[in-house]
C-alpha cells in the first residue's frame, strides 16, 4: 500500500477539520455512515452516467472514510465496534462504486466482476491475517486510499479527455488494473500470512 504510508504527514492538513467535525457534532460512527450513503449515491451516479457527480460522491466518501478514523482518534473513542463498522462500510463502499461503473455500462460487466474480486480479496486477506493472530497487514501494491484516488484522477482524466484504448475508457483500463494488481495484492498478502502460521 502505497498512500497509507503518507498517513502521519496527511495528520496536519486534517487536525484543523477534525476540530471542526467535533465542534459541529459529529460522531466517528456518523462520519462512517455518511461515507456509506456517499458511496451508494456515487454507485447510482455511475450507473446513470453521471460521472461527474459520480466522482464528487467518490471524493465525499474518501473524505468522510478518512474522517472517522482521524475523529475517533481525537476524541479518544476508537473501539472494536467502530472498526468493525468502517471495515463492513469500507466493504459495501467497494461494491458500490465499482459495481456501479460496469452495471452502468461504463465498462463491460467481465472486466468489472474482475475488478471487483481483485479488491475483495486484497481487502479480505488484509483482515484475515488478524484472525489467525498474526495480526492486521495491509502490504502490498494496491490499497483502498490508492484505488479511491486513482478513481478520481482518472474519472476526471476520462471527462477531460474521453478516448478510448483497444475498446476501453480510461475507467475501463483502470479496472483492469484493479484487477490484476488487487489479486497480486491478494497473493502477497496470502503469502505473508502463511509464512507467519503454521
Amino acid at each position: 500500500m502505497t498512500l497509507d504510508q503518507y498517513r502521519s504527514h496527511a495528520k496536519v492538513y486534517f487536525d484543523p477539520l477534525v476540530s471542526i467535525a467535533i465542534k459541529c457534532g459529529m460522531t466517528p460512527n456518523f462520519l462512517t455512515l455518511a461515507a456509506l450513503l456517499a458511496s451508494a449515491a456515487a454507485g447510482v451516479l455511475f450507473y446513470l452516467r453521471m460521472e461527474f457527480l459520480g466522482i464528487v460522491a467518490v471524493a465525499l466518501n474518501a473524505f468522510c472514510d478518512a474522517m472517522d478514523g482521524a475523529v475517533a482518534r481525537e476524541m479518544k473513542t476508537q473501539s472494536l465496534r467502530g472498526d468493525f463498522l468502517d471495515h463492513a462500510v469500507d466493504r459495501y463502499a467497494d461494491i458500490f462504486i465499482i459495481t456501479g461503473i460496469f452495471a452502468g455500462g461504463l465498462v463491460p460487466w467481465q472486466i468489472g466482476v474482475f475488478a471487483l474480486t481483485g479488491v475483495l480479496m486484497s481487502s479480505y486477506l488484509g483482515t484475515q491475517a488478524q484472525a489467525v493472530g498474526v495480526g492486521r497487514y495491509y502490504g502490498g501494491l494496491l490499497g483502498r486510499a490508492d484505488r479511491l484516488v486513482l478513481i478520481l484522477v482518472v474519472g476526471i482524466l476520462g471527462l477531460v479527455s474521453p478516448l478510448t484504448f483497444y475498446g476501453l475508457t480510461w475507467l475501463g483500463w483502470l479496472l483492469v488494473l484493479f484487477g490484476i494488481f488487487g489479486h497480486i495484492t491478494a497473493f502477497q498478502r496470502f503469502a505473508y500470512v502463511w509464512a507467519k502460521v503454521e
